[in-house]
């Protein structure tokens, strides 16, 4: 399921609708950031929106199941600027999630003068990895922005939280939130899990 939050003129939310989109889109982006290595608005100094979805890795029978989750920022140009990812494989059998593992990659848009995006901090934490009921994963990174449109390095900044519930039933659940220091027209937040 995928979500489009953009940002309106007036520095507001316009929240789009929540659709489904085909499993390999979310397993592309892991795959990719993997190899290397509704909610609310507030104003537009410290701008926080959050979401959350629910997926499904297919059958609910007890065997190995897949999620991969995207929480990016674009600009007015579809220019991604920054991006949380997580990727999660879990086993379940006899009704408790036998094995579980989510990794978290990031991404960000670099300028050729050595400018642009970068990351700040990252971490992710699991709750239980082995023999659990759910397995719960929370994975966070902080990005700045220094570069053509702020050389002081002091109005931009985004920050990424996603959340992945992985069940013993073989459903996960995930839930977004992204924190802007600052936004701009045409700015739009884009999240989801299959």
């Amino acid at each position: 399921m995928e979500r489009e939050v953009s940002i309106g003129a007036v520095c507001t939310a316009r929240y789009g609708t929540v659709r489904m989109v085909p499993a390999g889109k979310a397993e592309g982006a892991a795959a990719r950031t993997m190899a290397a290595a509704s909610g609310t608005k507030k104003a537009a100094s410290g701008a926080k929106a959050t979401s959350g979805a629910k997926a499904t890795s297919g059958a609910k029978a007890d065997g190995t199941h897949r999620v991969s989750s995207w929480n990016e920022m674009y600009d007015c140009c579809n220019i991604r600027m920054t991006g949380l990812y997580t990727a999660s494989e879990w086993t379940t059998g006899g009704s408790r999630v036998a094995a579980a593992s989510t990794g978290a990659t990031q991404q960000f848009n670099r300028e050729p003068w050595n400018a642009g995006w970068s990351l700040v901090s990252a971490r992710s934490d699991t709750d239980c990895s082995a023999d659990c009921a759910v397995s719960r994963t929370e994975a966070h990174a902080d990005f700045g922005y220094r570069g053509i449109f702020d050389p002081t390095g002091s109005w931009y900044a985004n920050t990424h939280h996603s959340y992945v519930d992985l069940a013993a039933d073989g459903t996960a659940s995930c839930r977004f939130d992204v924190e802007a220091r600052h936004t701009f027209a045409g700015w739009n937040w884009r999240h989801g899990c299959a």
